[in-house]
């Protein structure tokens, strides 16, 4: 059934009841039920990677209590009421270029076998036909993702190389400087304020072409209002997990101008739920910080451009309140609406708005489209 926002919303898997917190509101939990979620930014599998920690298995919060890492696993993620999440293959940037290549198609194959061998709550999809086919069965779309263009370097033909359609956004740079840009980190040392490069501009627009979102977290601020520049203007730009300076100052935060640039391309910026870029002297410790964020996005920009991009297991330190991502969204919603947020403006966040780049992108059937395209170009 639609939602207000425009969502489609199938039937939840009936083994993965949404579990509700005891201090949610009656009012946020029935909104939950009725709605689309979306996270535009999921680290999980880096956990998975790295440490072998199973996304197939329910867990608790770990060692470190949710810091970190612990956040959020396939069951937790849909017990939660998350119906369709951007997952996230991040490549380590120390490897050498044909290093992180090899590692790339590792672990995308890797990653693939594990959601298959999940079942079918979980789907991956290439475009909104498959995304609402997932959900109109009660499957949690999954969006696969690059963290950091830098994978793609040593790929011989470059963003031509990926397997078409599988990748929905990749995020040009991570924590540190790449051939495709300079990063906003500390690491970037006296690089950070560099204009995008010409390999930057040439990777912007073999992903326009390829009909992939521009994530332009990370990146430097100069190189930033660079990619807005080259950008296409009929494909929407998108900052998919960050926080807002005109809040709390930090080198990772975007500004009032790169917000506009984005909202111009009709795109949308995801709050991040990394405590340390949202907390501001004297202001709340829990997830009213994210609330304050998209307070400012909301003055700013507008309710359409606002999203959620959590960076869950991206190495964050949630608040203490949304560190388990079983009840992270259902605890944003409460708080919006105690914040007095209309229920349509809440689902604008939760999933209209990113539905609406996402259909934007790919409509349904640009999938089939483009594999008759590229077997006709290969002829």
């Amino acid at each position: 059934m639609p939602t207000a926002a425009g969502a489609l919303l199938g039937p939840r898997p009936a083994a993965w009841p949404m579990r509700r917190p005891s201090d949610l509101s009656d009012a946020a939990f029935e909104l939950a039920q009725r709605s689309e979620i979306a996270d535009l930014h999921l680290d999980s599998y880096i956990a998975a990677r790295v440490f072998g920690y199973d996304l197939r298995r329910h867990h608790g919060l770990g060692p470190l209590g949710g810091r970190f890492f612990g956040q959020l696993d396939w069951p937790r993620a849909l017990s939660g009421g998350l119906t369709l999440g951007m997952w996230s293959l991040t490549t380590n940037p120390f490897r050498s270029a044909g290093g992180r290549w090899r590692a790339f198609e590792r672990n995308l194959d890797d990653f693939q076998s594990q959601i298959e061998r999940f079942g079918p709550a979980l789907r991956v999809v290439r475009d909104c036909g498959e995304l609402d086919a997932a959900r109109a069965d009660g499957s949690h779309a999954v969006l696969l993702a690059i963290q950091g263009g830098n994978a793609l370097e040593a790929a011989p033909g470059g963003v031509a190389d990926l397997p078409r359609g599988l990748i929905w956004r990749v995020t040009l740079v991570h924590l540190t400087n790449a051939t495709y840009g300079p990063t906003s980190s500390p690491l970037g040392l006296w690089r950070r304020s560099d204009p995008l490069p010409a390999a930057g501009r040439s990777l912007v627009q073999a992903l326009n072409e390829a009909r992939i979102l521009v994530d332009v977290a990370h990146l430097g601020h100069r190189a930033v209002r660079d990619v807005a520049a080259c950008h296409d203007p009929s494909l929407p730009l998108v900052a998919t997990h960050t926080g807002v300076s005109g809040v709390t100052p930090h080198w990772r935060n975007l500004d009032d101008e790169e917000l506009r640039l984005i909202a111009a391309s009709d795109g949308v910026v995801g709050v991040i739920y990394q405590a340390g870029f949202l907390r501001r002297p004297g202001g709340p410790a829990g997830v009213e910080m994210v609330v304050e964020h998209l307070d400012h996005l909301r003055r700013t920009i507008g309710v359409r451009h606002c999203a959620i991009g959590s960076d869950y297991d991206g190495a964050i330190m949630p608040p203490v309140d949304v560190r388990d991502g079983a009840v992270g969204y259902l605890r944003l919603i409460d708080t919006l609406l105690r914040a007095g947020w209309r229920d349509e403006e809440v689902q604008a966040v939760l999933a209209g708005n990113t539905l609406r780049v996402l259909r934007a992108l790919r409509p349904a059937g640009w999938a089939a489209g483009a594999a008759v395209a590229s077997a006709t170009a290969a002829r």
